[in-house]
């Protein structure tokens, strides 16, 4: 009957928009709420089959949504380790129970934004109880391959607060200038020395000991003859001897008192294509740019002076850590109170074909469904995907105005539905009243 199914369809109405006002309540209630997406609830007309003339109301249907494509202001905070993404991505984290019982079965969530600090175990985890998932890094700082369709690679970020590190010297940068005058026939042949401090694998300070002795003429009243040995020695290894080099000084207009020559003696190596000489100390190998040949920089002879101009060396003794920081492309590094930084994971992005598809769950994070399709895991700056954002965090999505509009109209709509079924009640009490 056409009047009952107007009752039907007013009360369907009721319900729906019952429905809209829990989606409009929750969306204002999480309007401070950092990295919430809106909820919205969508209405769809129900048709029934009208081949027979009379009409007939189907009523209305809701269905409802996280608009999770959709994202808030990011801000800026104090914590380094307050992280956001730019773009569509989001972060890997996982319920931090599983990240504590570390056995390696970590579920995959995701989070637009988080705040994440280190618990007692030295987990980065977030007040709500999210570990952050990350890829580790070599000893060596460098990242390995993972697999990107997959978890298996991902471990909990994990920093001791109180851990210690060290970074040995591999190669040392020598600008020093030897005095022409001390290859002239008249001078005394004294060897000039300097000592050259590195950092071995322990995190301890060596010295190597350089000796610049210069070849004087064999005959008086010759020319000078721009020629020095060069003997390097580890006091690490009782003073014995790394590196022996004779190395001839150009005298001509256009390039003197740069490298003409190099000719190692008794050990180590010397490559003309890169200025540098390869010696072995206690800690390894270790590389020495004194330049190349005809290069203004590393070794010259100039003048009457004996001067060290500029030595830089790579390494560091041992430092505490200091502090950890995130960078656009989600390298999270160590910071040391001895200067040195070292790669200690990489956060990837996490994406999906379909981010509205994703499943809500609490606290603001999501989890793959059939709707959203497979996940995929790219470098921050990468593919389709943003950077990674430290201090900051991701505001609400929520515009509390527009959420009051859609209020009123809720409201409206839900009295407007009320009234149908009021009429209808009347009229059929109408045709109740018929028999009397």
């Amino acid at each position: 009957m056409t009047i009952s199914s107007s009752l039907n369809a007013g009360v369907t109405g009721l319900n729906v928009n019952a429905s809209r006002l829990a989606t409009i309540s929750d969306n204002i209630a999480n309007s401070a709420t950092f990295g919430y997406k809106r909820s919205v609830a969508d209405f769809h007309s129900l048709v029934l089959d009208q081949s027979r003339g009379a009409y007939s109301a189907g009523g209305v249907r809701v269905t409802t949504s996280r608009a999770v494509e959709q994202r808030g202001t990011l801000i800026t905070t104090n914590n380094p380790t307050d992280l956001s993404v730019t773009g569509r991505g989001m972060l890997p984290v996982t319920p931090i129970t599983s990240a504590i019982a570390g056995n390696g079965d970590y579920p995959l969530r995701m989070t637009s934004t988080g705040s994440f600090r280190a618990d007692a175990n030295g987990i980065l985890r977030s007040a709500s109880g999210q570990a952050l998932l990350g890829w580790p890094a070599n000893q060596d700082g460098n990242i390995p391959g993972f697999p990107r369709d997959t978890v298996g690679g991902l471990q909990p970020v994990r920093v001791d607060a109180n851990q210690f590190e060290g970074d040995a010297t591999t190669r040392i940068s020598l600008g020093v200038n030897l005095p022409a005058t001390d290859t002239a026939a008249d001078a005394s042949g004294d060897p000039r020395v300097m000592a050259l401090e590195y950092f071995g694998n322990m995190g301890q300070a060596q010295n190597l000991d350089i000796n610049f002795t210069p070849t004087l003429p064999v005959a008086p009243d010759t020319a000078a003859t721009n020629e020095w040995t060069v003997t390097i020695n580890d006091e690490a290894q009782a003073g014995a001897l790394v590196g022996e080099f004779t190395i001839t000084f150009d005298d001509t207009r256009d390039f003197g008192g740069t490298i003409a020559s190099v000719v190692p003696g008794s050990i180590g190596s010397y490559d003309p294509a890169t200025g540098l000489i390869d010696v072995t100390v206690q800690s390894g190998p270790l590389e020495v740019d004194i330049g190349r040949p005809f290069e203004a920089r590393g070794l010259s002879q100039l003048s009457d002076t004996f001067a060290p101009l500029s030595v830089t060396k790579n390494g560091s003794p041992v430092g505490n850590l200091a502090s950890i920081e995130v960078d656009a492309l989600g390298m999270l590094t160590a910071i040391y109170d001895s200067g040195f930084t070292k790669t200690l994971y990489q956060i990837p992005i996490v994406d999906v074909p379909n981010a509205n598809g994703l499943k809500p769950l609490a606290n603001q994070t999501y989890q793959v469904s059939s709707d959203s399709g497979a996940f995929y895991l790219w470098n921050a700056g990468d593919g389709p995907v943003g950077d990674v954002i430290g201090f900051s965090r991701e505001e609400s999505a929520t515009d509390v105005a527009s959420e009051l509009t859609q209020l009123i109209q809720t409201q409206r709509a839900y009295n407007s539905n009320a009234k149908v079924i009021q009429t209808v009640d009347e009229m059929l009490q109408e045709t109740t009243n018929i028999k009397r």
